[in-house]
């Protein structure tokens, strides 16, 4: 008998890579069928996963919001999951700074809901697990001279995405040391590649300056942060799953510490446009200022790495953009 597993948010940008990349390889379908719901919200389209969809019969898709606990708890029962990989969130900043409220009901509420219904199946299957696909952010911000995140590192979140992140991966963790319920949780750095929605950096810079648009770079466009290829990312989320010690939080980190201005002039030039596009605009409120991710115990563990480095993961990016 192959094993069911739920996956959350997998029309969405790192969901639909992992649907394509580890749901579908044939070492992974032999064993287990996947069950993809989505919410279909404005970052996630059903056209990501279709053709995956059409090609694969251990693939099902369910269009239903993990905030709706009545449909989350039918769908649990019907299906007998022996886990649960849950990616699905709300997750720009500047959208959590303008409507914080759908944070909350989406990434604690929305989460909360699933631990409660994941607590009634592992009553009956003790192999059951249930992964959390968290972020970097959650730890807060770093000074330049600072070492990287480790997992010890304490939780200070600074807006309220990252503030609702936190909050679920607490909540993750009690239901581990209350209920029991074989938990783990990744936190990763910041994702690029195929399919993400143009709201965040990357993608947004490059469909600018395909058009010739300006590009609006916060502040002075030094702030820091780390860069993970999204195939990277999902290769450590299925390792973690597949083999993570239960009630373990472990960093999945791209070891591609750059400042943002250069992310933008790296495009720039992959796509052959000049830096006058560049125009600098007035900087996010409460703006962290680097993210660093210490990956060492995923390495040393779970024998997991990126393998990916920046120059070649933009240039693929930059393609499939084009």
């Amino acid at each position: 008998m192959k094993k069911k597993i739920l996956l959350t948010g997998c029309a969405g940008f790192i969901g639909s890579n992992f649907v394509k990349t580890i749901a579908c390889r044939s070492d992974v379908k032999s064993l287990y069928d996947f069950d993809i719901v989505d919410a279909l919200t404005y970052a996630g389209r059903l056209e990501n996963i279709q053709p995956d969809l059409d090609k694969n019969p251990h693939l099902a898709f369910y269009k239903i919001d993990i905030r709706d606990d009545k449909k989350i708890n039918e769908l649990f029962l019907e299906r007998n999951y022996s886990g649960v990989i849950h990616f699905a969130a709300e997750s720009h900043v500047d959208n959590s700074i303008k409507n914080p409220n759908i944070f909350v009901e989406t990434n604690v509420l929305g989460t909360l809901n699933l631990l409660n219904a994941s607590v009634k199946l592992f009553k009956d299957n003790k192999d059951f697990k249930f992964l959390h696909v968290s972020t970097d952010e959650v730890y807060g911000t770093l000074h330049e001279e600072e070492p990287a995140f480790t997992e010890e590192h304490k939780i200070q979140p600074n807006s309220p995405y990252s503030a609702s992140k936190a909050s679920s991966d607490l909540l993750v963790r009690a239901y581990y040391e209350t209920f029991k319920l074989p938990t783990l949780i990744t936190r990763c750095s910041n994702n690029y590649g195929p399919y993400q929605f143009p709201e965040k950096l990357i993608p947004l810079m490059i469909s600018k300056a395909q058009k010739n648009e300006k590009l609006p770079v916060y502040g002075d466009g030094r702030n820091i942060r780390d860069w993970i290829y999204v195939d990277d990312h999902n290769e450590g989320v299925w390792v973690v799953f597949s083999k993570g010690k239960t009630g373990e939080v472990y960093n999945l980190g791209g070891n591609s510490e750059m400042r943002n201005i250069d992310v933008v002039k790296t495009i720039l030039r992959e796509l052959g446009k000049s830096e006058e596009l560049i125009s600098y605009v007035t900087d996010r409120p409460g703006h962290d200022w680097r993210y660093a991710m210490d990956f060492s115990k995923a390495k040393k563990e779970l024998g997991w790495e990126p393998k990916i480095d920046f120059r070649t993961g933009i240039k693929k990016t930059v393609e499939w953009y084009l």
